[in-house]
């Protein structure tokens, strides 16, 4: 594992806002840690790179002990928490090469490939205190990249993106485990972002943890089975269900048709019921579930949203 947490514990004014996590991270992939605003997310990360110490547990990565060695792992890390701080007097370039004599990188091809990566070589000669917020984002997560790290954290990236800069930036971080080899932890309160770019999952919420694993194993992981009909007889098809089965959830889709899920429903039983009822002009389509069904089921599960 490239990070390995075991009972990571932060306190805040007598509250675990960090209640003993174990995080688990491959290496040469995309972790998305995922949660509400305040859900702990970026006081894991902080604690991950000793901006602050935690409370109770230990932090190992690249094997390395968390903040007993904290020079050492930090060579080989980048880094954006929160918001990004920068020289606002000084354009972008000259930002980036402070930053590089800080981690002694001599090679300005290396600079050039952090400025490219990000795209902000149109904006690199002007002062940052012109840029937009999206500008100073991708300013931030050049100079994390700058030195090439092994592992990548990444706090809400997409944050002040325009929906170009936010597609570009899902394409880099895809990318960079591919090209680079890096491992990628990024931390985000949006599903969608997660869902498209994540390889394994963290579902954070009041500071624990409720999966962690493969996104596939979230996604295949379902209560409910869900089946959508289209039909020219839909309301002769939704009078069945609603006759024959109360244990099946019925909504309608104006664009797709009639959606039915429940536990124990299969497309056979679907096509049994209605060959019985002389209904036989329909098609049934199997839906996937998204993120953001698992995620709500997860809250709900656990409790914690009582």
């Amino acid at each position: 594992m490239i990070v390995q947490t075991r009972g990571l514990t932060k306190i805040y004014n007598g509250v675990n806002v960090v209640n003993g996590i174990n995080l688990s991270i491959e290496p040469q992939g995309v972790y998305g840690f995922l949660g509400p605003n305040g859900s702990g997310k970026t006081t894991v990360m902080r604690m991950l790179l000793g901006l602050i110490r935690a409370d109770g547990g230990d932090i190992e990565i690249f094997q390395k002990s968390m903040p007993k060695e904290r020079n050492k792992i930090l060579k080989r890390v980048g880094a954006l928490i929160e918001k990004p701080a920068h020289y606002e007097h000084l354009n972008g370039l000259d930002n980036l090469k402070i930053s590089a004599k800080l981690y002694g990188v001599e090679n300005s091809k290396q600079l050039d490939w952090a400025i490219n990566i990000v795209g902000l070589r149109k904006g690199i000669h002007k002062k940052v205190s012109t840029y937009s917020l999206g500008m100073k984002q991708r300013l931030g997560i050049a100079n994390a990249l700058l030195h090439k790290p092994s592992l990548l954290l990444l706090d809400e990236p997409t944050n002040g993106l325009d929906p170009e800069g936010i597609h570009e930036m899902r394409e880099l971080i895809r990318e960079l485990p591919k090209q680079e080899g890096m491992t990628i932890l990024v931390s985000s309160h949006l599903l969608g972002e997660i869902e498209q770019i994540a390889d394994q999952i963290g579902v954070i919420y009041n500071g624990n943890i409720l999966f962690q694993g493969a996104k596939s194993t979230l996604l295949s992981n379902q209560e409910t089975n869900s089946f959508i009909i289209s039909s020219a007889q839909i309301q002769s098809i939704e009078s069945v269900f609603k006759r024959k089965e109360n244990q099946i959830n019925i909504n309608h889709d104006s664009r797709k048709g009639l959606i039915l899920s429940g536990k124990d429903l299969t497309e056979e039983k679907i096509e049994l019921l209605l060959i019985k009822e002389g209904i036989h002009d329909y098609y049934i389509k199997s839906t996937s579930r998204s993120l953001e069904d698992a995620y709500i089921e997860l809250i709900h599960s656990s409790g914690e949203n009582s």
